[in-house]
């Protein structure tokens, strides 16, 4: 009997501690019996991912250079689509001619107080065996800066975004007629030639400091991973902001018979000529340089003096381009659906780099490809998709989303009438998994990342996802983390080749990879991009690139074989308040801030904050901000809020999941829910960039690449134009109102 009681005692003891035994969690879109055959499915899919085959591709994808236009990158289109082909896939090539300068010309000099020109050349390393095959390199070069010859004083402007350029002002350091050299971070490089156009600067060069990615952050290529004192990063400075894509047939797909602008007119060709260069190349520029000493956070790590100039310094900067069409090759390999063909499902990576690029964006193309595969296999036992599932591997996204773009414009209206979601993945390494995308999807991921494991922690993605926003999130951040049931998905920007999909056509899109650990930075753009780079420091053991192949695979194949599509809109009213609260704030507190900027220059105390040097300008009073009526967006949110409330209580109703097993309600349902994102775009687009029509996410007019929420009212009331934010707020109000009317449409088919 005491033995029985002691055994007794240990049983509910191990119970206590470790509670009860978890019943599968539901999956969104899918009944009980369908999420545990979906389960098995996706067990299955996982059982057919392998290694071997992704380490083969990316050493033959990453063989030679293959950037847009150059023969090894049709033979990899033409690889890719052998391998879909050969997998069972309807697969097929797509052309774009595509507007795609590449260099004729390169020179800089500098001309006083001594002779210096730049070398503009990445050595040959032994360590790496593909540094050397110059003949197909592009050389360092920005795409699509205008043709220049230009000589002028250099000015530093650190990263040379919009507030650099007050501090300079401040100082009465004028740009014009002058040309400025900026480090790479901060912004979007695109950008840094743009502002500087503004300001009346003749030229722009750009260099990587080794602060940013060089000796200051690591040991340099080859014995480690950060960029060496030659490595440059090439890159598209096109406008794209405005619009991506071809520069030469915005909104249209760029076929052989589209129409198209004289290069004269098109609007994404910087106003100036522009270069990249190294950081040896930068140092006898920035160590002749005289003038103020730069601020604090303007120094970077070389072993100079950081001075702003203008001075003595003048150098001269010569440019010549091949402005000309180039062919744009993507792949796109479809699988058709058995039950709602006309639904589609789409995932996609591109296949174009600056030069090898192992890791951008080959390690990101391997891990979908074998994705594909593993979904071939299942195809083999008989299963088939409900919806079509379409694979797309782009060309053209390294100068500006050019495949991409242009196949979603050239298939505008029937991807806005049969896509249900967009899944995009990029560049890939070791680390934690990181998403953004449609906040209608933010509980579907988190649900998707709580099955995937992590291959080295051996704990869910999601655990790690967590666990780094407690650890490096501010407060807030760190509480939310802890309390929130669902980890925050970003908002998107631009970047990659998602932009055409959500903030053009307004379709639910998720971006996904894996990162932070694996250190590629170092070799971002550069000819050091490699196999034999990505194998020392990204994903030596290729772990990552299965665990993204299990992630997309979720996503995609929840997407494709759900009852009804997996959306959820309680995260979504969520985070639109929290971006409602923040352009309030943000109003507040630049009224706050110009007021107290005119009491300073009217009591003459205005001064350069945490600066010892005084300024020389005194800047001129602006008149007061008026007060903003953000009522009506407020009644809007307030309304969003409801509709979302509403559907998500009635997706929990008993009666509501047996009403789902109707296979024409379940149709209904999908169309209904398709067009909720739809319901965020307004056709007239943001305020002089028409093209970016989706009213809750676009990337910032001054930061490219990172996003800008509530677009339209936030960067009116950045700039101060409040006329234009008082606008906009009745736009976004009538967005959020559209919104909830359509989540009503879909509450009110399955509370009938």
């Amino acid at each position: 009997m005491m033995k029985f009681t002691l055994a007794l005692f240990l049983v509910l003891s191990a119970a206590a501690q470790n509670g009860p035994v978890a019943q599968p969690r539901p999956l969104q879109g899918f009944s009980s019996e369908s999420a545990d055959r979906q389960r098995m499915l996706e067990k299955q899919f996982d059982s057919f991912l392998k290694k071997d085959e992704v380490r083969d591709w990316m050493k033959r994808l990453s063989a030679r250079p293959h950037h847009l236009g150059s023969p090894y990158g049709k033979e990899n289109a033409d690889f890719i689509a052998s391998l879909f082909r050969s997998w069972g896939y309807e697969t097929q090539i797509e052309r774009f001619d595509v507007l795609f300068p590449t260099p004729k010309t390169r020179l800089l000099e500098m001309t006083s107080p001594e002779k210096f020109t730049a070398k503009l050349e990445e050595p040959t390393l032994k360590e790496d065996a593909t540094s050397g095959q110059k003949s197909e390199q592009l050389p360092t070069y920005n795409a699509y800066s205008i043709n220049g010859d230009v000589t002028g004083q250099l000015v530093y402007v650190n990263y040379g975004v919009p507030e650099d350029y007050e501090v300079l002002e401040r100082r009465g350091i004028d740009v014009k007629g002058k040309i400025v050299i900026a480090r790479y971070g901060g912004s979007w490089r695109g950008i840094k030639p743009k502002v500087a156009a503004e300001h009346g600067a003749i030229g722009c060069i750009i260099y990587s400091d080794p602060r940013d990615d060089g000796y200051f952050a690591g040991d340099i290529y080859p014995k480690g991973a950060w960029r060496n004192e030659n490595g440059a990063q090439r890159g598209s400075v096109a406008d794209m902001p405005l619009y991506p894509g071809d520069p030469l047939t915005p909104g249209v797909g760029a076929t052989a018979n589209a129409k198209r602008l004289d290069i004269k007119d098109a609007q994404t060709l910087t106003k100036i000529p522009v270069l990249p260069i190294s950081y040896s190349d930068a140092l006898p520029l920035l160590r002749s340089l005289d003038g103020p000493t730069a601020p604090a956070a303007w120094r970077g790590a070389l072993p100079i003096t950081y001075h702003i100039g203008p001075g003595k310094t003048t150098v001269h900067l010569k440019l010549e381009f091949d402005f000309k069409l180039a062919p744009a090759y993507d792949v796109i390999a479809r699988l058709r659906g058995s039950e709602r063909p006309d639904e589609w499902v789409i995932r996609g990576n591109h296949h174009d780099a600056w030069v090898n690029g192992a890791g951008d964006p080959v390690s990101g193309l391997v891990a979908l490809l074998e994705e594909a595969r593993a979904t071939s296999e299942l195809m083999k036992s008989g299963w088939r998709p409900k919806r079509t599932i379409i694979y797309c591997a782009w060309d053209g996204e390294e100068p500006g989303l050019l495949g991409s773009t242009e196949w979603a414009e050239a298939h505008a209206q029937e991807l806005q009438q049969k896509a249900v979601i967009y899944v995009n993945s990029d560049g890939n390494s070791r680390g934690y998994l990181s998403v953004g995308g449609s906040h209608t999807l933010e509980r579907f991921m988190n649900d998707v990342a709580r099955d995937v494991i992590d291959p080295e922690k051996e704990v869910s993605v999601a655990e790690r996802w967590r666990a780094r926003r407690i650890l490096n999130g501010n407060a807030d951040m760190r509480r939310e983390a802890r309390e929130r049931a669902d980890v925050r998905i970003d908002p998107l920007g631009s970047g990659s080749d998602y932009t055409p999909f959500l903030q053009h056509l307004g379709i639910a899109t998720l971006n996904v990879g894996y990162g932070g650990e694996g250190e590629t930075s170092g070799v971002y753009h550069s000819i050091y991009d490699s196999f034999d780079h990505y194998v020392r420091f990204a994903d030596p053991t290729f772990d990552y690139a299965l665990t993204l192949s299990k992630t997309g695979g979720r996503a995609v194949l929840r997407f494709a074989n759900g009852d009804y599509l997996p959306l959820n809109f309680g995260n979504l009213s969520d985070t639109v308040s929290q971006y409602v609260k923040e352009v309030m704030k943000l109003a507040t507190d630049e009224r706050d801030a110009i007021a107290e900027r005119n009491r300073r220059i009217n009591e003459k105390t205005f001064e350069i904050v945490d600066d010892p040097v005084r300024n020389l300008v005194v800047p001129k009073p602006e008149p007061p901000a008026p007060f903003i009526n953000f009522a009506p967006l407020e009644n809007a949110l307030s309304r969003l809020e409801e509709s979302c409330r509403n559907y998500d209580n009635a997706m929990r109703d008993a009666a509501a999941a047996v009403r789902l097993q109707s296979r024409d309600l379940q149709q209904a349902l999908d169309d209904a829910l398709r067009q909720v994102e739809l319901a965020m775009i307004n056709e007239r687009g943001l305020p002089r960039r028409p093209w970016f029509t989706h009213q809750i996410y676009a990337p910032g007019f001054y930061t490219g690449y990172g996003v800008k929420t509530l677009p339209g009212i936030r960067e009116a009331i950045e700039q101060h134009n409040w006329n234009e934010a008082s606008e906009q707020i009745v736009v976004v109000a009538n967005t959020l109102e559209r919104t909830a009317a359509q989540i009503d449409r879909a509450r009110a088919l399955i509370s009938k």
